[in-house]
C-alpha cells in the first residue's frame, strides 16, 4: 500500500477553476473520503489521483514518487466506478481475472487471486455467473473484486453505492468498512453521502467550489466544524443556525429572546449553532411554536419557532407533542457553537 500527496494542485475547464490549489495528505492505509455537494470538485480530484484528468500546476505524489504525466495504467492505483462497468459477456471469474490476463500473470496465480477476493466477497458460489444473473450488490462486489485481484497500492471509488437502494447502501457500506480493515489498503472514496462519510471514513475531507473546508476524523467534523458549511453539511438533521447578537447576559434573537452560552464569549453579530439532538424540553426553558411533528422511530424531530426563527430538536423520548402547541426547550451548553457572520468558527 502507499501514501498520497495531493500538493496544490489546480484543474481549469476553459476559464473554470474546478481545483483551486488544494493540498492534502492521505496516510498509508488510511480510508479517507472526500464529500460535498454536485460540483464541488470531489470527482475531479480523484480523477486527477487516477490519472484520468491531468494536473495543471502543483503536484501529485504515490508512494513517493510524482505521477503527474505517469499514464493510469502505471499509477498502480485501482478504480471502483459506480455504473459497475462489468462486462456482460463475460463470467464473474473472466471479469475479475481480466486485468491480470492483460498483465498476462500466469493462470494459476490468475485464479488463486480470483478465488480469493471471491472467497474475501461472498462471490465464490457466483464466479460462473453472468453480470446479468445478479443483483445489484453482487455486481458492485464483482467491480471490487476485480480492483482487489490487482493488489494495487491505492483503491479509488467513485460514487460506488449511488445506484444502489437505501437498504442495499447500508449493507454495502458495512461490506466496504470491513473490506478496508481486512485489507489495511490505501482507500479514497467520493460520495455525495455524508451518512456514509460519517461511518465509514478514517477521515473525511469536505470540499465546496473546488476548495477543502476542513478534513479531520469524523468526530472532529462532527463536534468541531470550521465553519457554518461544515456545521450544516455534516449531521442528520443538519445543525440550527440562528441569526442573533453576542451580548454580556448570552446571545440575542431579534424580538429580545436570549439563548444561553458558556461564560467568555466575545460581542457582537453571530451565528448561534445547535445541532438538534443537543436541544431538551424543559419546564423552564424558551417557549417555541411547534411548527411540525416527525417520528423516525428511534427520535421524534420536532420544527420550532423560536422567536422569528425555526429550528429542528431532536428528541429521543416520544412526548406526545401536537402541531400548533407550545414547549419549552433548552441548548445544551456543551452542545453550542458560534460562528462568525463570515462563517468562521468563533473560538469559546
Amino acid at each position: 500500500m502507499a501514501n498520497v500527496e495531493i500538493r496544490n494542485v489546480e484543474k481549469l475547464y476553459g476559464s473554470i477553476k474546478a481545483i483551486k490549489g488544494v493540498s492534502l495528505s492521505i496516510r498509508d492505509g488510511e480510508f479517507t473520503i472526500l464529500v460535498g455537494p454536485s460540483g464541488c470538485g470531489k470527482s475531479t480530484l480523484l480523477r486527477m489521483i487516477a490519472g484520468l484528468e491531468s494536473v495543471q500546476a502543483g503536484e501529485i505524489c504515490i508512494d513517493g514518487r510524482v505521477v503527474n504525466t505517469v499514464k493510469p495504467k502505471d499509477r498502480d492505483i485501482a478504480m471502483v466506478f459506480q455504473n459497475y462497468a462489468l462486462y456482460p459477456h463475460m463470467t464473474v471469474r473472466q471479469n475479475m481475472a481480466f486485468s491480470l490476463s492483460l498483465g498476462r500473470v500466469k493462470k494459476a496465480e490468475t485464479n488463486r487471486r480470483v478465488e480469493e477476493a471471491a472467497a474475501i466477497l461472498g462471490l465464490s458460489d457466483y464466479l460462473e455467473r453472468y453480470p446479468r444473473q445478479l443483483s445489484g450488490g453482487q455486481r458492485q462486489r464483482v467491480a471490487m473484486g476485480r480492483a482487489i485481484v490487482r493488489s494495487p497500492k491505492v483503491f479509488l471509488f467513485d460514487e460506488p453505492l449511488s445506484n444502489l437502494d437505501a437498504k442495499l447502501r447500508v449493507q454495502m457500506r458495512i461490506e466496504i468498512k470491513a473490506l478496508h480493515q481486512k485489507l489495511g489498503a490505501t482507500m479514497v472514496y467520493v460520495t455525495h453521502d455524508q451518512i456514509e462519510a460519517m461511518t465509514m471514513a478514517d477521515k473525511i475531507v469536505v470540499m465546496r467550489d473546488g476548495l477543502i473546508e476542513q478534513a479531520g476524523t469524523p468526530i472532529e467534523l462532527y463536534e468541531k466544524p470550521a465553519n457554518t458549511f461544515v456545521a450544516q453539511f455534516i449531521g442528520s438533521p443538519s445543525m440550527n443556525l440562528l441569526e442573533g447578537e453576542l451580548t454580556d447576559g448570552g446571545f440575542r434573537l431579534d424580538g429580545g429572546m436570549v439563548l444561553p452560552v458558556s461564560a467568555g464569549a466575545a460581542s457582537g453579530a453571530c451565528f448561534y449553532g445547535i445541532r438538534p439532538e443537543h436541544i431538551r424540553l424543559d419546564p423552564e426553558g424558551l417557549p417555541a411554536k411547534v411548527l411540525a411533528v416527525e417520528p423516525t422511530g428511534p427520535e421524534t424531530h420536532v420544527h420550532v419557532q423560536l422567536a422569528t426563527q425555526v429550528l429542528v430538536c431532536a428528541f429521543r423520548d416520544h412526548a406526545p407533542i401536537q402541531p400548533g402547541s407550545m414547549i419549552q426547550i433548552l441548548p445544551d451548553l456543551k452542545g453550542v457553537h458560534l460562528f462568525a457572520r463570515e462563517g468562521g468558527r468563533i473560538s469559546h
